[in-house]
């Protein structure tokens, strides 16, 4: 075993380890719900150990390789991409860097936690309803879930989503930049130099209030505005995303359900409570995200980023994962954004206590590179981020 693969197993990121692409790349880790060739996309779950190898790349891998990207490896996640917390019975749960006795983050957490652990130049993740943003506050790195369908999903499971997104993981935004150009060849960089209209989330009783401080502190630059906004239908959009997902996920997955000793226990029984998700509730759930879709694209009609908190919660303590109370609630800023198919970043902070949080940043549709752009400018005026470019 070379000194660099038993650096990087000490934090458990790595399910496998590949050598695909140049050697002078920049290095890559990829979740491993994403299919490379030869290998068996797992997905995190002993039910899927034994599945058959990938007959081709998936395109997201094949951009990377063309970009001249160098893949190394990929990392573990929560079971089926179906689960918060990153915990994984099966296959182990990776280290979260900084805050070892805090949950990693899921389901893209292996993902997040080669970028914190500085194993890699930057990760592809999947999100769903967060599972990018989430674990990227977790381990402090930067998160990033383009608009819904921008990046091509073939060869990713669940084959079919209709809240799903692949993205990346880095310490810098230049980075975020270089892994959207090479997972989507349509991507150009750009740049923001005016001001900035930014709409500030009204808070809720759900955030801790050291996990709104980040969010408070902000200061929109010169010639700059912040305003206070509303989104009445935020906890239904998370309520419906959560519907969305279970029903999205039984369909991929029921035939595991034959076999519920291979699942791991928090996946088995959200599969099978996903059963009792009716025709009506996905109808409800549908009509809420045009609802909510609607008033996030009248709101960014009048400003150039909506920003919100990213956590409720500081991260748990793995002790303290397995407490429904202390897990339910941690996308309910992230997941509403899923439903309506916005870009939205994650640039991550500190409380005031030390503990993980950050801030999340929506934008207009297909502004993906305005969004990076604005977030930059934020960065660079806002010394709470200490972001290093």
């Amino acid at each position: 075993m070379s000194e660099e693969t038993s650096h990087q197993d000490a934090y458990g990121a790595f399910v496998s380890r590949v050598a695909l692409g140049p050697q002078d790349g920049p290095t890559v880790a990829i979740k491993d719900c994403l299919d490379i060739e030869g290998m068996v996309t797992r997905c995190g779950s002993q039910a899927l150990a034994d599945a058959a190898p990938a007959s081709a790349h998936a395109d997201v891998v094949m951009n990377l390789l063309s970009a001249g990207c160098r893949i190394v490896g990929k990392t573990k996640m929560h079971e089926l991409a179906y689960g918060v917390t990153g915990l994984n019975r099966f296959e182990g749960t990776p280290v979260n860097p900084a805050f070892p006795d805090r949950i990693p983050g899921g389901s893209s957490s292996g993902s997040a936690v080669a970028v914190a652990a500085g194993l890699v130049d930057f990760a592809i993740g999947t999100d769903t309803g967060g599972s990018i943003r989430q674990p990227a506050i977790c381990c402090g790195v930067i998160g990033f879930k383009p608009t819904f369908g921008r990046v091509s999903r073939k060869g990713a499971l669940p084959a079919q989503s209709s809240l799903d997104c692949i993205g990346p993981f880095a310490r810098t935004l230049s980075m975020i930049e270089r892994a959207m150009g090479a997972i989507d060849p349509s991507f150009q960089a750009e740049t923001f130099n005016g001001p900035l209209h930014i709409g500030r989330l009204l808070l809720d009783d759900t955030v801790e209030p050291r996990m709104a401080e980040a969010m408070l502190a902000v200061e929109a630059g010169e010639d700059g505005v912040i305003e206070e906004i509303d989104l009445p239908l935020l906890a239904e959009a998370f309520k419906a995303g959560m519907t969305i997902i279970a029903r999205e996920t039984l369909a991929a997955n029921a035939a595991l359900l034959e076999r519920p000793e291979l699942l791991g226990e928090d996946v088995r029984k959200r599969l099978e409570a996903a059963r009792s998700v009716t025709d009506a509730d996905m109808a409800a759930a549908e009509d809420i995200r045009a609802r909510f879709t609607a008033d996030v694209d009248a709101l960014l009609g009048r400003f150039d980023l909506l920003m919100t908190p990213a956590l409720p919660l500081p991260p748990p303590l793995l002790s303290e994962a397995g407490e429904p109370a202390k897990v339910l609630t941690l996308t309910h800023y992230l997941r509403p954004f899923n439903l309506s198919g916005h870009p939205a970043l994650v640039l991550p902070a500190a409380t005031s206590d030390g503990l993980p949080s950050g801030i999340q940043l929506v934008a207009v549709k297909g502004a993906d590179a305005r969004l990076i752009a604005m977030a930059r400018r934020l960065a660079e005026t806002n010394p709470l981020f200490q972001m290093e470019e």
